[in-house]
């Protein structure tokens, strides 16, 4: 029996596959390549190819002995679904249904759903809990609150019992650096802070520092991408264990602001990293903090990393072993 992660060569699902494999499960990884890394999964447990390829789906259930699937494919960049909505129905919520489809096919009743924090929108209280109302503001969380609504009345219809996780900001990488954050383009925070660290960019620009928070600038809560990973692998465990599933906010439940991140990340670095204010993004609420308190009771999670600065040097250890991210050493970026 084996477990199959799609898009698990991506920034959170190969620290995922990492973790799964450290507590000993088999793994399967499909991926397309479009934005994830074939060097960031160990040799031969990649399979090239297209979640919507439903019969290479149905070799891979079959050959493999599938017994469940954590869903990380998908595309994520908020600003690029407000302007191309159907690219992102299309790959997002059709390749989920067609996903769906061929589980219910193989008898496969078990699915963790890589969710977000998008799906609430602009927050009505803060910390965030999973009761809080779900409007979301651009079409990447509408989209992955339509396929969270998809799995419920799979549950409903065929007995397919799943977890969504709603997570907040990852950040950093895992410890031995070998892996870590590599996107093209490049939207997160903390790896944009740290390209100017190594020379490759000038600036970081901060949008906006009129927002209702201490110093002007936006708050977001950050948690380590490992402490995502074994978040994954609980929430397998509770549907192996009770065959029930659940919808569980993954966050530190406390929020640094752009400028606080800068300041510890000029620290960390030895590095002065110039920053500029640039007009707000459309779309940015002022805080987003999580409340955690469900999965810590109910998966019985406890973030290993919680500390903003362990966070920051992780990221800058794997940057600095790769600033060209997975394109160096002669190895092709994908």
């Amino acid at each position: 029996m084996a477990i199959l992660v799609t898009g698990g060569a991506g920034y959170i699902g190969s620290h995922t596959v990492r973790e799964l494999l450290e507590q000993g499960e088999k793994v399967v990884v499909l991926d397309n390549l479009c934005k994830g890394h074939a060097a960031a999964v160990p040799e031969g447990l990649l399979v090239r190819g297209d979640v919507q390829d439903q019969e290479l789906l149905r070799r891979l259930f079959r050959r493999h002995e599938i017994e469940a699937v954590i869903h990380f494919a998908a595309f994520s960049l908020v600003g690029e679904s407000v302007q191309e909505p159907l690219k992102y129905y299309e790959n997002n919520v059709v390749a989920a249904q067609k996903l769906l489809t061929v589980m219910r096919e193989c008898g496969v009743k078990r699915f963790v759903l890589s969710s977000t924090a998008a799906t609430y929108g602009d927050p009505q209280s803060i910390p965030i809990e999973e009761s809080d109302p779900t409007l979301p503001t651009n079409p990447y969380g509408e989209t992955k609150l339509a396929i969270e609504k998809m799995l419920h009345w799979c549950d409903m219809a065929y007995g397919m019992k799943a977890v969504s996780l709603r997570y907040f900001n990852a950040a950093g990488a895992h410890e031995d650096g070998e892996i870590g954050e590599d996107h093209q383009p490049e939207s997160h925070l903390i790896p944009l802070i740290l390209q100017v660290a190594l020379g490759q960019r000038e600036m970081i620009n901060i949008y906006g520092d009129d927002y209702e928070t201490e110093d002007g600038t936006c708050i977001r809560d950050y948690i380590q991408v490992m402490d995502l990973a074994q978040a994954h692998w609980l929430a397998l465990k509770l549907l192996r264990e009770r065959e029930t599933g659940g919808t569980y906010n993954l966050g530190n439940g406390r929020g640094f602001s752009v400028k606080e991140v800068i300041a510890r990340a000029r620290l960390i670095t030895g590095h002065p990293i110039p920053s500029r204010i640039d007009a707000r993004r459309a779309g940015d609420p002022a805080v987003l903090v999580a409340s955690a308190e469900k999965a810590k009771r109910e998966l019985g999670w406890r973030p290993r990393h919680s500390s903003l600065d362990e966070m920051i040097a992780s990221a800058w250890n794997w940057h600095r072993k790769h600033p060209a991210g997975y394109g160096e050493n002669g190895r092709k970026r994908e």
